[in-house]
């Protein structure tokens, strides 16, 4: 049995910063970790393809942020899970990414993906679906769109390695959580959690600590405490951007 909480690819390690999934509750994060929205930005055909910093929130060492997708104070706890009655259950698998993830191999790279932890940001189809494109990258062309495609990735779901040195060509990201926004969908994503944050369940468990996970925000997730795009298909909105314009409100 592999212990999950000492699990991580490339030798990962946990650094500053923690969030503790509380029970029915909001997400507790401790560590001083900064906080600011992310937008995903199209191309002109409208297909996700890069990310854009927008508004960063004041946060001091300790912080509470929405888990039931109903506060009034987004991306901030305000205490209505409580009045809902939330229903926070963690229903993710412990099982590590590598016992879960469907291999997909190419001339020159390979491709892991964890379907469970899709988060919907689309990533993945703008040069051509990565699926495809991984049986092409003996083209340099296609080699480079592997990659970019899975590191653009929020969720964790993609990894891309190199076939010759068996490295994953994964970029290491910033200690930090973006609130995900979604202006060419119409809607708010999930959390995302970057640089090796350990993630505690309810239950003192930490989870599989990886380079970047999704946590759900919306509330409907069914792979709590991680989201699996829910958010898109109830169109949750969190006030803090105005979709038609596709830019952070004011």
């Amino acid at each position: 049995m592999v212990n999950t909480a000492q699990s991580a690819p490339s030798g990962l390690k946990s650094s500053a910063g923690k969030i503790v999934v509380s029970k029915d509750g909001p997400y507790i994060v401790s560590g001083n970790v900064p906080l600011a929205i992310q937008v995903i930005t199209p191309n002109r055909e409208g297909l996700s393809w890069d990310w854009k910093e927008g508004k960063n929130f004041e946060t001091g060492q300790e912080y509470n942020l929405c888990r039931c997708g109903r506060s009034k104070t987004k991306p901030f706890c305000d205490g209505t899970h409580t009045k809902i009655r939330f229903d926070g259950t963690e229903t993710a698998t412990r099982r590590p990414y590598v016992r879960r993830a469907e291999v997909f191999e190419g001339p020159k790279l390979t491709l892991r993906d964890a379907e469970d932890l899709c988060a919907f940001a689309r990533f993945c189809d703008p040069g051509g679906k990565i699926w495809g494109l991984i049986e092409q990258t003996d083209n340099p062309e296609a080699r480079k769109l592997v990659i970019r495609e899975a590191n653009h990735c929020p969720a964790g779901r993609l990894v891309v390695t190199d076939n010759k040195t068996g490295k994953e060509l994964e970029e290491k990201l910033p200690r930090s959580i973006g609130v995900v926004e979604d202006p060419a969908l119409g809607c708010s994503g999930p959390l995302w959690v970057r640089g090796g944050i350990t993630i505690e369940s309810a239950d003192g468990t930490p989870y599989e600590l990886r380079n970047k996970v999704t946590l759900c925000r919306c509330g409907v997730s069914i792979n709590k405490p991680f989201c699996n795009g829910s958010h898109a298909s109830i169109k949750f909105k969190d006030g803090l951007v105005e979709f038609a314009k596709g830019t952070p409100a004011q």
